[in-house]
This record gives C-alpha cells, sequence and structure tokens, in this order.
C-alpha cells in the first residue's frame, strides 16, 4: 500500500537546510556486549550546527525493492455462505469415527449454510488432506480462558482457536474503497433506517467442537459476563465496553439474532471492534458454570479455571489444544464440527495438525528459515540479512516476503497524572513531566532515530518514524506528519523550559525544590524482554537519554507480567511495538486516542472512572469520534490528516523506528496469498487463512504427533482414535 497521493499543507520551515542523510553521521558506542545499542553519541560542534530543532516533515523513506505486491481483489470475492449438495472429511475421519458412531455425518455436523471460502481467490486452488504446520513462539500459555484476560502465548495460537463476530484480517487484499470488515460468525447485518439499530445474523446450526450448539447465548455471555463485567478483562485490550460505543447496549432476539442499539446513526466503525481481538466469544455451556454469576467462584477463580493442562477447550476456530507439555510444545487437532467448506464441500481445514513448540521469539525466525518451523513473522530486524542470504539459497526449505513498512515502534508515556497505577511521588512528578508539552518535545528532539534505525540492521530496511500512523498505511500522509529532528543542545533548551536543570552537577537533571525531593529525574521505562529488538531500543533510549541529562531505568518484564504491568498503569515510560490501529486505521481505531475511560494504551482513567485531558487529547478524540461515524471516504482521509497532526505536533508518542516485516514459510505449503503484510489488520497467521493452506501430496512430511486422532471431551487427557 502506498501513501495517499493527497496532500495537506506542509510544515517545512526555511531554516531546515539539511539532507535526511546528515541525520545520524556519528561514531556509536557498544553500551552492552551483545546487544547493538551504540546510540550514546558523541556528536561535534561543526554537526550541531548542521542541526535544526525547527519542526518540519520526516525524510522520505529510502526505496525497498524486495517488498512484496499486494493481488487486490474485490471484497465479495473471497467467501460467501451457502448450503452445497454434498459435504466431504478426510477418509479416516469417516472410517474411524462416523462409521463407528462415535461422530455424526459431516452434513450433520455443519451449519445449515456453512462458509464457503471461493477457489477463485485461492492462489492455488482447492487442496488437499493432510500434513502439519509447525510453530516455535516464544510466550507460554497462562490458560485457555481468553475472554477473562488470559494469553495462550500468542504467535497465532489464539487465531487458531478464536473466532469472531467479524474477520478483518485478509482485507489486507482489499482495495479501501471496497474495504468494510468480512463476515464471520455473524454472517450478515442490516442497519435500522435512522442507523441507530444493528441487527447481526449468525451462522445457524454451528457447533462448537465438542458439539455443542453455538447460539446467541455465547454471545450475550461474552458481552454481560466479560466485557461489561468490570471485574472481568478480556484479552487484547480493546473488548472494554466504550470500545463499542458510549451508551452502546446488545440484546438477544433469537438464538441466531442479536441486536445492537448505539447513541450515534450508523457507526460502522464498530464493526471492525467485533473483530479479533475484541469480540471472540467462549463457549457459555463451559465458561459460565464457572463464572462468579452463576457460582460461589471468585473472578480469580473464574479466571483460573481452565490451566493449560486442561485440554480438548471446545472452540469454534479450526484446531483444538489436544497436548500440552510445559516448556516444550502445544499440539492442536483438527476440529470436527468446524463451520467452514470448499467449494466442493470439503470440511476445512485441510491441515491435520499444528504444533506450537515452547521456544524463543528469536529462535522462531532461525527455525523457520532452517526448515525445521513453518511459518514465522520476521519481525526482528537483527535477523534480516542471516535470514534473506539463507532464503536466497537454491536448496533454501522456506521463503521469504517483505512487506510494506508496518511493524514499528513509540515510546509512550503515562499521561495519567489522575491515579492509575497508584504511583508514588516521584512517578507522579514524572507523569506531570509528561503531561508538559516542552518536556517531550526534548525527549524527541534528542532522539536520533537515523542511529536508532542502524543500530538494528543496516541497508534501507528501516527509517526515520517521528510517531503517529504507520507510513505503510494508505492514511498515511507525510505532509501532515510533524517531524522535530535530532537536535540534543535543542533539546537541552526544551528541557529547560519544562523547568529541569542540573542542580547538583552530576549529569543528571533535577526536579524542582519542592518536588519530588528535588533528586535526580529517574524514569522507569517497562519493556518487553522477551524480544531482542525491544531490549535493543531501550539500550539505546537510555544512552541518549543519558546525553540529555535523564536517568532511564528499565523495567523488563516477559509476557504477561509486562501486559499487567502495562495495563494497571505502572509505568512512567513503556516501549511499545506498534498495534493495528497505526497500521490499518480502520482496526481498533478507539486506541488512536482516550475516547473512552480505557481505550488509550497510555492514558487511562483513575479510580473515579475519569480522565484528566490535555486539551491536544481532546482535539484528537473529536477528530476520532467524526472519523467513526463518517461515512465518507474522502471525509475520513482527511480527518487522519487532521489526527496525524496534531498527535504528532503535540508528540502524543515518540516514535523510535520502523521497518517492514517478512512473512516466512515453507516451500511445501499451498494457497500463500501474495503481498500478505506480517501486520496490518491482523497478524499473518490471521492474514494468511490458515484453515485454507494445505500442502500437496507428495510434499507433505511425517510430522503429525497423533495421526488420525479427533480431540477429545473438554478436561479429558489427548486426544481420541
Amino acid at each position: 500500500m502506498t501513501s495517499d497521493p493527497l496532500s495537506c499543507r506542509s510544515r517545512k520551515r526555511s531554516r531546515v537546510s539539511r539532507a535526511p542523510e546528515q541525520e545520524g553521521e556519528t561514531m556509536m558506542n557498544f553500551r552492552n556486549a551483545g546487544i547493538l545499542a551504540g546510540l550514546a553519541l558523541s556528536v561535534s560542534a561543526a554537526a550541531l550546527n548542521a542541526y535544526a530543532s525547527e519542526p518540519t516533515i520526516p525524510p522520505a523513506p529510502a526505496d525497498f525493492p524486495a517488498e512484496g505486491k499486494i493481488n487486490y481483489v474485490a471484497r465479495d470475492s473471497i467467501l460467501e455462505f451457502k448450503a452445497l449438495p454434498e459435504y466431504h472429511e478426510p477418509d479416516w475421519v469417516t472410517k474411524n469415527f462416523v462409521a463407528s458412531g462415535k461422530l455424526p455425518p459431516v452434513k450433520d455436523r455443519l451449519p445449515k449454510e456453512p462458509m464457503v471460502f471461493k477457489t477463485g481467490n485461492m492462489p492455488d486452488g482447492i487442496g488437499v488432506y493432510g500434513d502439519t504446520m509447525r510453530h516455535v513462539i516464544g510466550g507460554r500459555p497462562e490458560g485457555w480462558n481468553y475472554g477473562a484476560g488470559q494469553t495462550q502465548g500468542w504467535g497465532g495460537i489464539d487465531i487458531g482457536l478464536s473466532e469472531c463476530l467479524t474477520r478483518t484480517a485478509p482485507l489486507f487484499q482489499v482495495q479501501a474503497s471496497d474495504t468494510e470488515p468480512l463476515p464471520n460468525l455473524a454472517k450478515s447485518w442490516d442497519w435500522s433506517e435512522d442507523g441507530h439499530k444493528l441487527t447481526m445474523h449468525l451462522i445457524e446450526g454451528a457447533k462448537w467442537s465438542d458439539g455443542a450448539p453455538f447460539s446467541a447465548d455465547d454471545i450475550m455471555f461474552y458481552w454481560e459476563d466479560e466485557v461489561i463485567d468490570p471485574n472481568v478483562s478480556p484479552l487484547g485490550g480493546g473488548a472494554s465496553p466504550e470500545a463499542f460505543g458510549t451508551g452502546t447496549t446488545l440484546k438477544k432476539v433469537d438464538d441466531y439474532t442479536v441486536e445492537w442499539t448505539f447513541k450515534e446513526a450508523f457507526p460502522k466503525q464498530y464493526l471492525y471492534t467485533m473483530s479479533y481481538p475484541n469480540f471472540c466469544p467462549g463457549p457459555s455451556h463451559i465458561l459460565k458454570p464457572k463464572h462468579p454469576k452463576y457460582s460461589k467462584n471468585t473472578y480469580d477463580q473464574f479466571k483460573n479455571a481452565f490451566p493449560p493442562e486442561f485440554m480438548n477447550m471446545p472452540v469454534m476456530g479450526g484446531w483444538v489444544p489436544v497436548e500440552y507439555r510445559s516448556d516444550d510444545i502445544i499440539v492442536m487437532r483438527r476440529n470436527p464440527y468446524y463451520w467452514k467448506v470448499d467449494e466442493k464441500g470439503n470440511q476445512l481445514p485441510y491441515l491435520n495438525e499444528l504444533h506450537y513448540k515452547l521456544s524463543t521469539w528469536a529462535d522462531r525466525d532461525v527455525q523457520a528459515v532452517a526448515g525445521s518451523a513453518d511459518i514465522s513473522n520476521l519481525e526482528q530486524p537483527e535477523n534480516f540479512v542471516a535470514s534473506l542470504k539463507r532464503a536466497a539459497e537454491e536448496t533454501a526449505p522456506a521463503r521469504l516476503a517483505f512487506g510494506p513498512r508496518l511493524i514499528g515502534y513509540n515510546l509512550r508515556m503515562n499521561f495519567s497524572a489522575n491515579g492509575w497505577g497508584n504511583p508514588d511521588e516521584r512517578g507522579q512528578a514524572i507523569r506531570e513531566l509528561n503531561r508538559n508539552e516542552d518536556f517531550r518535545k526534548a525527549v524527541t528532539m534528542a532522539l536520533d532515530r537515523k542511529a536508532i534505525g542502524d543500530s538494528l540492521v543496516k541497508g534501507p530496511f528501516t527509517a526515520i518514524y517521528p510517531g503517529g500512523l504507520s507510513s505503510g498505511t494508505s492514511f498515511y500522509d507525510r505532509n501532515s506528519t510533524v517531524y522535530y529532528p535530532f537536535d540534543l543542545e535543542g533539546a537541552k533548551a526544551e528541557l529547560a523550559k519544562a523547568g529541569l536543570k542540573d542542580t547538583d552537577g552530576n549529569g543528571v537533571v533535577n526536579f524542582p525544590a519542592g518536588t519530588a525531593g528535588g533528586k535526580d529525574v529517574e524514569i522507569v521505562m517497562l519493556i518487553n524482554n522477551q524480544y531482542t529488538t525491544d531490549k535493543s531500543l531501550a539500550e539505546g533510549v537510555v544512552g541518549q537519554m543519558e546525553k540529555l541529562g535523564l536517568k532511564i531505568v528499565i523495567n523488563a518484564l516477559d509476557g504477561a507480567k509486562r501486559d499487567d504491568a502495562h495495563y494497571a498503569g505502572r509505568f512512567d515510560w513503556l516501549i511499545q511495538r506498534n498495534t493495528t490501529e497505526l497500521s490499518s486505521v480502520v482496526q481498533n481505531t478507539e486506541q488512536l486516542a482516550p475516547v473512552g475511560p480505557r481505550t488509550s494504551w497510555h492514558h487511562r482513567a483513575g479510580k473515579d472512572d475519569q480522565l484528566d485531558l490535555m486539551p491536544f487529547e481532546q482535539e484528537l478524540i473529536d477528530v476520532i469520534n467524526k472519523f467513526r461515524t463518517s461515512q465518507s471516504n474522502e471525509e475520513r482521509v482527511d480527518l487522519m490528516k487532521q489526527y496525524q497532526k496534531i498527535s504528532t505536533e503535540h508528540v502524543n508518542t515518540v516514535g523510535l523506528t520502523e521497518y517492514p516485516g517478512a512473512l516466512i514459510i515453507n516451500k511445501r505449503f499451498s494457497n500463500v496469498p501474495q503481498g500478505t503484510p506480517i501486520m496490518m489488520f491482523n497478524w499473518a497467521e490471521d492474514s494468511v487463512i490458515r484453515e485454507r493452506m494445505w500442502v500437496a501430496a507428495d510434499k507433505q512430511g511425517k510430522y503429525e504427533l497423533f495421526p488420525e486422532q479427533l480431540p477429545g471431551k473438554p478436561g479429558e487427557k489427548g486426544p481420541i482414535n
């Protein structure tokens, strides 16, 4: 996808005379052995004169010829819902399970009108059954209770288990003018004449993987007892009541119909919010008996009622967890009640088994390139060069395809001075600083982004990223992006304007007398300890902020602990890899601003449920609210230009770097869409539509750990044969 061709008034000033390549022409020092963190830079006086602190627009990124091109299609060419004259399944399922009476015939296991993937949209056409897709992940499962906030370990596990009201990941191949979420659990919907009511028609006759019927009761349990219940927080961060609009209600009409009522007219944006990860209901027949509203359980007991060892958890997705070995592997087998087929009536998925080897995120790339794993999102730049070299060899088992620059990192400052996270005196003083625009400008001007990018990988991969929308999204407008160039002396002047001086001469600025005891300004920065890129960026920020006179202390936490600290507000700053609202804009749009008490990543309400908004944040909210209800594509493009200007001018976030990602996938797999980005509307594990991927019979490996077996009963150990 390319930048929008329409332009906005440029903010370039006449004083800016340097060329982009001048930025960061400095010598790097290595702060820690093994970590490319050479960002504590020494700059000559002559070099300083070449920089200017006047805001401008970011330099154009380098051309990247390796970027894969997307084959764009019409939205309605991907799938439909209809009954077919006959249905098929793997022969061994018929022989071992249907013939013996353990399973009903396939036609009785499918809904009245299953989802049908159209052959014309399949790159390699209708497939054959068999084989395994082997994943490697760095996360670890907390349990199977997604709706109560438990992670399954990421890396595509939850995407393979969960099905949501709508689906957006495959929309990367649809032109923006035709973009609207795809139907999924909701097979169709109708708006009332005034646009305030949305009636959703659910798939009729579909079943959970244990054979229990799926119905509106599952939707209502998720809404009333997980999204609305203040004591439950579904995974994903966006499944809060306000994410679907203030005052929004949902009611059951009948077993296969639900009705939304909105305060706004035609808020079509919420159709995106109803996709992964925000509206993916769990099996109410399993969950409801454990919920405190219907039992004597506490909320903690409810959340932890389905630990990783609980096998055969009912799902609506294509594969069911049947084996878990701690720190070793998770195995998932095909769902015999899956409700999707191809045009010949073959019940999907084609693949019998999924593996998730529990290792590290860096190991995922290594194993996928080597052929001992089958798929990876190459998102850590440190691995780019070696992966490209191996993929270029004739004997390489995997192909590697780069997408647009949609992987980015922001430094987010905690803007909540209202008690979110219960900060101590020092923490509260930092939050007040974070809310000071002079302070934020000092931080962004003190960052040499060219050096930051080069510390990760040299070459045409990384681009200077001031923050805001990703340059790879169709809504991005460079001329609406305000960029404060690297200027350390200018940054120090901004810091002085914010009232910070080094009063004790130790190289670190102090709080003013009467604030936090006048001590050194010490900032605790939360990062994800599981990614080399995150740690490298953090070391770089520490080094560059040291030059500015700020002491940064890294709080590196793994996965779930890091998420807990983030969502609880226990951070001064955090480094976060960009999420879908910055890469797609239309997905999770509410996370672009604090439109509700809990929609922003770095500014949430305190115990009184009230936000302490700054004026520019209210401007962002106004823009986002208009965007969410606008019916005009032209107006939406213009609104995002306004958003980008306000956000970057006031330093809502501090951009660090951005770069393309690459999908690594074993060459034996068919039906991989060309140009699949590793992240746009969702991660590539969703975008590639794994349920319709297949392996030709002569290429299939003997990787299945449980051949010719199906999931057992919920809670029982392992699959059955």
